[in-house]
């Protein structure tokens, strides 16, 4: 069946930035006339959102131990460890678009990066799909390298002799003959352990469909090679642009689905047809409202490493009311509890048209509710050219935050629960509106950079036309990324933008898309790697002087479909009464994966007790006593 959105499809983005550029000017006279009223209505109360009926620790709200009030943002720095850098950490791919001048709008948008310790050895690895050259490229044309794999060699033993000392160095080294040496124009990746072997299942998402990898065993146990089982899986039937892709379990039965979204009707003759221009260039890279929308796809995994395609029956399909064809162009998935009532749910930035929220009634059968709950449009009710997305309960309560990375001269959106199911944008009142409109960011990651306990805001960013600085002064193609220091539980907004001049190598403009964290290092910091268009990802190690952290690893032994609890709600005590709440959930960003655990700062503090919600809604709560305390703590079901 046919679910249509309860909404019309909204306006398309203008078609070049001199347009977007002027519109800005008048959208900013508005802005500024409503800013007093918003805030006095952000101070007016507003219902309490609930969390999930599972009995949180502890019981209502969490109590929010207040910060030192300060007017200057936390001191962040990080270091360069890229290619070429002083002190390299070895990730050396250099990414290929295929652009040979015909300026086709999928050179524009790849660049995702996955973080997973794929070969079980205790440390992370990284994962980068690369483009490839078109079809019908000249004789001798540089060829793409599929997925390239890069593996940090520090081992096991190594990373836990040195945790917390942050004079060692990661190292990483490219994998040769994984099996995901399959040259073509790819996207994205998303990783998980579907088989309960210890092992991620690999999927690549493209131009023309996916491809499905499954790990193979050496006779050491290790897995560096992957065999191609897209046919044999059921994804083969899979066509189109794919793009955002993800992992979890929407129906609570015990194994892990796919989500898959795809982003416009695409083919060399359409684009060329559609003939973006920029005045004075020709010929550019421009927008999709040139282009069709397209179909998310649900696949449920029907028997191990099987799926079938579920899209009609269980929601997901959505179209026009006007045209009655369909409307998605997906770029970004947010997978998590978005109600509180306690499965998984699904929002999908689109670019250009409403953004989705699919509504779980906990059998893995959605309603679209993205108008009714707010989340459709921008505060002008204008849909955005969305990009990444990711989640966070960003005060430490039951309200969940939705970042969405917008096109340039459109300010990030952040989506927080109001109350009866609802969201309000409050981008403006949390302090990161201003500072996002000029940006066009890809890459959105809630990280906590510090230790704190609060998840700051991450954003990696970079247009899409090279020349765009000829067109519109004020715009450049790399872009510096940009940090949003949470700063909750002090008056005034949530959030305060770390100067670029403080933030070291994350200040370098680079032509952003994917956004991942991980402490590959071991010295107890989430460091960031930020994935270009083409040429090589910026790596950089976060030096910033931290708290204590514990990292929970979850192992689910009652269902091996999903070893790693993916979707799993956790809860964390602190002896301060603070509570802090975390979604195991790779998918995340844009394009991007994230390691499957739950990952809390907490400063000084000592944690005192843990409360997991598993994915099928059953709980555990473990009481934690100080002498149990390390920077690790495992939970087996």
């Amino acid at each position: 069946m046919t679910v249509p959105s309860d909404t019309p499809e909204s306006a398309d983005r203008p078609p070049d930035d001199q347009i977007i550029g002027r519109a800005f000017w008048v959208s900013a006279a508005v802005v500024g006339l409503v800013a007093v009223g918003v805030v006095m209505w952000r101070q007016w109360p507003r219902t309490t959102p609930q969390a999930a009926p599972v009995a949180p620790l502890p019981a209502g709200p969490a109590v929010i131990a207040a910060l030192p009030t300060s007017s200057t943002a936390a001191a962040m720095t990080f270091q360069d460890r890229s290619i070429g850098s002083d002190r390299s950490w070895g990730v050396g791919i250099d990414r290929l678009t295929g652009a040979a001048g015909d300026r086709l709008l999928p050179e524009t948008m790849g660049g995702g990066v996955g973080v997973w310790d794929v070969d079980a050895d205790g440390d992370l690895d990284l994962l980068f799909p690369d483009g490839d050259a078109w079809p019908e490229a000249a004789a001798g044309s540089r060829r793409g390298q599929g997925m390239a794999v890069f593996l940090n060699q520090r081992g096991s033993d190594a990373a836990a002799s040195v945790r917390g000392n942050a004079s060692t160095e990661a190292q990483f080294v490219r994998a040769r003959d994984t099996g995901l040496e399959q040259p073509w124009q790819g996207m994205g990746v998303a990783l998980a352990d579907l088989d309960g072997d210890g092992r991620p299942e690999i999927l690549a998402t493209g131009v023309g469909g996916v491809r499905f990898f499954v790990a193979e065993h050496s006779a050491a146990g290790t897995a560096t090679r992957w065999r191609d089982a897209t046919t044999e899986a059921g994804l083969a039937a899979i066509n189109g642009w794919t793009t955002a892709a993800g992992f979890a379990d929407f129906d609570q039965d015990g194994d892990l689905d796919l989500v898959v979204g795809r982003y416009v009707e695409w083919s060399k003759e359409i684009d060329l047809r559609v003939n973006y221009t920029l005045t004075g260039l020709g010929r550019a890279y421009g927008a999709p409202t040139g282009f069709a929308g397209t179909d998310l796809l649900l696949m449920e995994q029907v028997s191990p490493l099987r799926f079938a395609d579920r899209t009609a029956e269980r929601g997901l399909l959505i179209r026009n009311r006007s045209t009655n064809q369909p409307m998605a162009k997906a770029l970004g998935f947010a997978i998590d509890d978005c109600d509180g009532d306690g499965d998984l749910d699904l929002f999908v930035a689109n670019d250009s048209v409403q953004n989705f929220l699919f509504i779980n009634d906990g059998h893995g059968v959605f309603q679209e509710r993205g108008v009714s709950a707010g989340v459709a449009f921008d505060r002008n009710g204008a849909a955005t050219g969305a990009m990444g997305c990711d989640t966070s309960h960003l005060r430490n309560d039951a309200a969940l935050a939705i970042a969405v990375g917008n096109f340039a001269n459109e300010p990030c959106s952040l989506y927080v629960t109001a109350g009866d199911g609802r969201f309000a944008d409050d981008a403006i009142v949390d302090g990161i509106s201003a500072a996002t409109r000029r940006a066009l960011t890809f890459g959105v990651a809630y990280v906590d950079l510090d230790s704190d306990g609060w998840e700051d805001l991450v954003l990696a960013n970079g247009h899409i036309e090279e020349r765009i600085t000829d067109v519109q002064p004020t715009q450049r193609y790399a872009q510096p990324a940009q940090v949003f220091w949470n700063r909750a539980g002090q008056p005034g907004p949530t959030f305060m933008e770390i100067p670029g001049a403080s933030l070291g190598a994350l200040a370098t403009p680079v032509v952003g898309r994917g956004l991942a964290w991980g402490d590959f290092d071991y010295d107890g910091a989430l460091d960031l790697v930020i994935g270009a268009v083409s040429g090589t990802p910026l790596v950089v190690r976060n030096a910033t002087q931290q708290g204590g952290h514990i990292e929970c690893v979850l192992v689910d032994s009652i269902h091996a479909g999903n070893r790693d609890a993916i979707g799993a709600q956790v809860m964390i005590q602190l002896d301060n009464g603070r509570t802090l709440r975390r979604t195991v959930m790779p998918t995340r960003s844009y394009l991007s994966q994230v390691p499957p655990h739950a990952i809390f700062g907490i400063g000084e503090s000592h944690i005192t007790a843990c409360e997991v919600r598993w994915p099928d809604g059953q709980q555990t709560k473990q009481v934690i006593r100080r002498s149990d305390e390390g920077s690790r703590l495992t939970i087996l079901r």
